[in-house]
């Protein structure tokens, strides 16, 4: 029968279609989005089955639902919908040959090994003084909009400057530094917050924001906990608490090669 055709064109639209809803399910997991999809989602399902079984009127009336259905989804989900397409892009964006990409194997790269000794010094130091601290490094994303909110710095990544900024006195302390290769870029800048409420009661606003800019760009986000002392990182939007520093040491290592 001509309904159980199935080739090789049909699993490759279904696989696609069940990637994506992964996708964006992985973005709304958690949030107050989570239940509203659910809703959306299970009318198009009734309405698939109204349309199967022939039932022309509920048909008929489910169908325009789900016309009208398509802009609240663009307006519920709007933040949603940007993450996704901001992480799709930074997934998947094309590699830039340019002479730099071109010509890098043959051009000897700077040791980076100071820069990762000193904010692991400061990150131990801050542990033991239960000095708050949120620091992010950029991968891909380009974190010109972040960078923009805070104080410009432009100085070569010490344990001693990054100790400065975030001692509690200081003006700066409040907000993040970004880190770009051996300099610090800017100090003070403002991050997004996380729409997660799964998340434990101990995390604070430093760490939601480091989850927040982990969420939307392919960043890692070091937080060194002000209550606890703790040192934890964010990357892909997930919340790893509580590490050694050995540990931070790794993840700071695999960024750089």
């Amino acid at each position: 029968m001509a309904f159980l055709d199935f080739g090789l064109i049909d699993f490759i639209d279904i696989f696609i279609v069940a990637y994506l809803l992964y996708q964006f399910y992985m973005i709304i997991r958690g949030t107050s989005a989570m239940n509203i999809f659910a809703v959306i989602f299970s009318v198009y399902l009734i309405w698939l089955i109204v349309k199967a079984l022939h039932m022309e009127l509920l048909s008929g009336i489910l169908g325009h639902i789900m016309g009208v259905g398509v802009v609240a989804i663009l307006i519920v989900f709007q933040q949603e919908i940007r993450k996704f397409l901001l992480l799709f892009v930074s997934k998947y964006s094309k590699v830039e040959f340019s002479l730099e990409y071109l010509f890098s194997f043959f051009i000897k790269k700077t040791d980076t090994k100071m820069q990762i000794k000193s904010i692991l010094s400061a990150c131990e130091s801050m542990k033991k003084s239960k000095t708050g601290a949120l620091i992010v490094f950029p991968n891909k994303t380009d974190l010109e909009t972040i960078i923009e909110t805070g104080d410009p710095i432009n100085a070569k990544t010490t344990s001693q400057l990054l100790e400065t900024i975030f001692f509690k006195n200081s003006p700066l302390h409040d907000g993040a530094v970004v880190i770009v290769d051996d300099k610090i870029v800017a100090a003070g800048c403002i991050l997004p917050i996380t729409n997660r409420t799964d998340l434990p009661k101990e995390v604070g606003l430093r760490h939601r924001a480091a989850i927040g800019i982990t969420e939307n760009t392919d960043s890692v986000a070091v937080i060194v906990s002000e209550e606890r002392g703790h040192i934890s990182y964010s990357q892909k939007g997930k919340l790893k608490l509580n590490i050694e520093i050995d540990e931070l040491e790794f993840v700071l290592e695999l960024m750089n090669n």
